[in-house]
């Protein structure tokens, strides 16, 4: 498994819609980040300040266009759903995620492992039912 490239592609997926963030992360930038809170409507994340209509894409995704990488510009800060991602290696296949190698595709098991260790900082395990 390859480290991040930072290609956006769950970025862009997932924020046209595809995320939510909990009532106690929400209250929080309430309090703490004014700024992050403003694309918050009715408990649902990433809403056009003035309409309160759902964005098509997270307004926290910048892009450096020299490096051709995307950012998270509060990713200290970023929602659960975020910092969970990415859970398990079929989800990694369905979005094309670029940091699997092909070895990743033919040992599904091990490749988990490698995931879970990469991803111990930022979520528990995943564990299949």
């Amino acid at each position: 498994m390859k480290t991040c490239n930072q290609c956006g592609k769950c970025c862009i997926k997932y924020s046209d819609g595809g995320l939510s963030a909990s009532p106690s992360e929400i209250d929080w930038w309430e309090e703490n980040r004014p700024e992050i809170f403003k694309y918050v409507n009715n408990g649902n994340i990433w809403a056009h300040p003035d309409t309160g209509e759902p964005l098509s894409r997270c307004p926290w995704l910048g892009f450096d266009p020299s490096a051709r990488t995307y950012r998270c510009e509060i990713y200290h800060d970023r929602p659960e759903d975020c910092r969970h991602y990415p859970t398990h290696i079929d989800e990694m296949i369905t979005d094309e995620c670029e940091m699997l190698e092909s070895r990743d595709l033919h040992d599904k098991k091990n490749a988990q492992k490698k995931l879970d260790l990469i991803m111990s900082d930022s979520r528990p395990a995943f564990r299949s039912s």
